[in-house]
């Protein structure tokens, strides 16, 4: 079977580049997986004009302009939005490649549009979806501080840097691009009840598939064992983050300060993903002025998966707090290895977790029950370490390798069948 992959990363190609973008690791991991089963192409954007190659049995098609040098700086100085711009460029690989199938990772990004335009079978995944996340986007913080820039050490970094509104008004384009695109699909992947609804009221009555995520190798291979901490041993908690203004930051912040006043409860959160000088912590610090945590949240910054999975075993409990997320890789990685975990209710997390059975679901930007979770977690260890187990096993089962690379090509088959029917009828 060939098949086409259009993707927002370079997947494993990263380390024949050589260069510093980052993400995808999940990618990175069904790429490995796939490519002994079929013979896999996959194309993606990328900075610098490059010719396709092949390596690690998968060949891969970079998508740039002989003028990208030019096409870079004006980017940077004004953000460019792509609709059906590449379209001949997408639409010539896929006629180098003759695929039996081509595959979309993600309803955000512009290669939706070669759909009206192939003969091929075309899935599409859901990853995200931004028109929800536009929606939820000030649940948090509200459209004030959302317009505020501020300054860094770096006069050219001030001029280039974006407001979280600005952010938001770019997502315009893009919901609108991703609902016509939708509005084409005729297969879905997902992975949770969230993208399984969310399909039914975007597209035209597309079919939809059950697709599970890999996981990074790392965490497949970490085991979560602690105990409950001693007298004077703090209590740790584990967030891990991004600079988005919806990701629920200032409710663990606000959790931090209740924390504090709980008699006798010694405790450290610590945040991967942000440091002191990622925008939203600049943004929830002037918000919440001197009810800021001065003690207790310890922000990590960007960690590497290695250090991120060391960091999660040291932890008593893992905690998300965003206000819409689809499937969480950050939640996964923490089931996988077995630790308990509080989530907010929110999009399609609670297809991924049981609550009270794998671990507590709570209402997303309410810090009172955040902190309670957590006291309860603490003074039940022995039931919460339960839960980890529990979340462990389902987790085992969900993203292992076998059966999502079974589940995915039995996808691929069938979509291919039931499009060569349609067309012979």
């Amino acid at each position: 079977m060939k098949v086409l992959w259009f993707s927002n990363t370079p997947a494993n190609s990263e380390a024949f580049l050589n260069n510093r973008l980052t993400g995808g690791g999940w990618l990175k991991s069904l790429d490995l997986a796939i490519q002994a089963k079929v013979e896999l192409h996959i194309a993606f954007y990328f900075p610098k004009l490059s010719e396709p190659f092949t390596f690690l049995n998968t060949t891969y098609y970079p998508i740039s302009h002989p003028n990208w040098k030019l096409k870079a700086v004006i980017n940077t100085l004004r953000p460019s939005f792509t609709d059906t711009e590449d379209l001949q460029q997408y639409l010539e690989i896929i006629n180098k490649v003759q695929p039996d199938i081509i595959h979309i990772h993600g309803t955000e990004n512009p290669f939706g549009c070669i759909i009206p335009q192939v003969n091929a079978p075309v899935v599409v995944s859901i990853q995200g979806n931004i028109t929800v996340y536009q929606h939820k986007f000030f649940a948090g913080l509200g459209k004030g501080y959302a317009k505020k820039k501020y300054a860094g050490s770096k006069l050219i970094n001030n001029l280039l840097q974006k407001s979280f509104y600005e952010n938001y008004k770019g997502m315009e384009k893009m919901k609108e691009r991703e609902l016509k695109n939708l509005k084409a699909t005729q297969y879905v992947l997902g992975r949770t009840d969230w993208d399984k609804r969310l399909s039914m009221m975007m597209t035209t009555n597309a079919r939809y598939f059950q697709s599970e995520e890999m996981m990074r190798e790392v965490f497949h291979h970490t085991k979560w064992m602690r105990n409950s901490p001693g007298i004077e041993e703090p209590f740790i908690i584990h967030s891990t983050t991004g600079n988005g203004f919806y990701k629920g930051f200032e409710t663990i912040c606000e959790a931090v300060q209740l924390l504090h006043n709980k008699i006798e409860f010694l405790f450290e959160w610590r945040v991967a993903g942000l440091s002191d000088t990622s925008s939203l912590v600049k943004v929830v610090k002037e918000k919440m002025g001197k009810a800021y945590p001065k003690s207790g949240l310890v922000l990590m910054g960007s960690l590497s998966e290695e250090a991120l999975a060391v960091k999660l075993t040291e932890a008593h409990v893992f905690v998300t707090a965003s206000h819409i997320e689809n499937s969480p890789n950050s939640l996964c990685e923490a089931m996988l290895i077995g630790m308990p975990c509080i989530a907010t209710f929110a999009g399609g997390t609670g297809s991924m977790i049981q609550d009270r059975q794998e671990g507590i679901l709570i209402q997303d930007g309410d810090p009172w029950v955040m902190a309670g979770a957590i006291v309860e977690m603490a003074y039940s260890f022995e039931v919460a370490i339960g839960m980890g187990a529990k979340a462990r096993l389902r987790a085992l089962k969900r993203h292992d390798k076998d059966g999502i690379v079974t589940q995915l090509l039995d996808i691929y088959q069938t979509v291919i069948k039931h499009h060569t029917d349609a067309a012979i009828v």
